[in-house]
C-alpha cells in the first residue's frame, strides 16, 4: 500500500504544470473531446509507467547494491531540484487539428512526451526502491490522471487556477523527503 500512496502521491503533485498537463490542456483546447483525450491519456501512461517501473525493478535487482540504493536517493534528490524548474511546451504554430483524430493523437503524443520526462525518471526509481512494479504503475498512472483529467476538462482554465509555482515547491519538497529518507535508509 505504501508504494501505491507514494507513487501516487508523488507523481500527482510533480504533474503539476509538467509539460504533459500543458499537453493536455493543449489537445483539450484544439479537440474538444474530452473522453477520447482521456483515454489516451490513460492508455499512454498504463504503458509507459509501466515499462518505467519494470526497468527501474529490474535494474535494481541487477544492481541491488550500496552504490545502487545511494544512486537512486541521489537520483531522488535531483528530480527534487529538476522539479523546480517550469515547463513549457514549444509551439510549433500548427493550429490544425491532427488527421489521426483526438484519442491517437493523446496516445502517440503523450506516450512520447513523457519518455525522459520527470515523472516517467521518478516512476523508474519508484520502481528501483519497492520492486513492485504493478503497484508502482498503477499507482502513478492514478497520479497521471488525479493531475491530468482536471486540466482535460478545465482546459486553459486549469493553468490559471492551480498557483504552478507553490506546486513545484511542494513537489520539490516531496522529491527532497524521499532522498532523504533513501540516504537515510542507507546510512544507517
Amino acid at each position: 500500500m505504501e508504494a501505491f500512496l507514494a507513487s501516487t502521491l508523488v507523481v500527482a503533485v510533480a504533474e503539476i504544470g509538467d509539460k504533459t498537463m500543458l499537453l493536455a490542456v493543449l489537445l483539450a483546447c484544439r479537440f474538444r473531446a474530452p473522453g477520447a483525450i482521456i483515454a489516451g491519456i490513460l492508455l499512454a501512461t498504463l504503458a509507459n509507467h509501466g515499462l518505467a517501473a519494470l526497468a527501474g525493478a529490474e535494474v535494481a535487482g541487477l544492481l541491488d547494491g550500496w552504490w545502487f540504493r545511494l544512486a537512486v536517493a541521489l537520483g531522488f534528490l535531483a528530480m527534487a531540484l529538476w522539479t523546480l524548474v517550469p515547463d513549457r511546451l514549444d509551439d510549433d504554430g500548427d493550429a490544425r487539428p491532427s488527421r489521426f483524430g483526438p484519442f491517437l493523437t493523446t496516445l502517440v503524443s503523450f506516450f512520447i512526451v513523457e519518455i525522459g520526462d520527470k515523472t516517467q525518471v521518478a516512476t523508474v526509481a519508484l520502481g528501483a526502491q519497492y520492486h513492485a512494479v504493478l503497484t508502482v504503475a498503477a499507482g502513478t498512472t492514478l497520479g497521471m490522471m488525479i493531475a491530468n483529467v482536471p486540466a482535460v476538462l478545465l482546459g486553459e482554465r486549469a493553468v490559471r487556477i492551480v498557483p504552478l509555482g507553490l506546486v513545484r515547491i511542494v513537489a520539490a519538497a516531496i522529491f527532497a523527503v524521499l532522498g532523504a529518507v533513501a540516504l537515510a535508509m542507507l546510512l544507517r
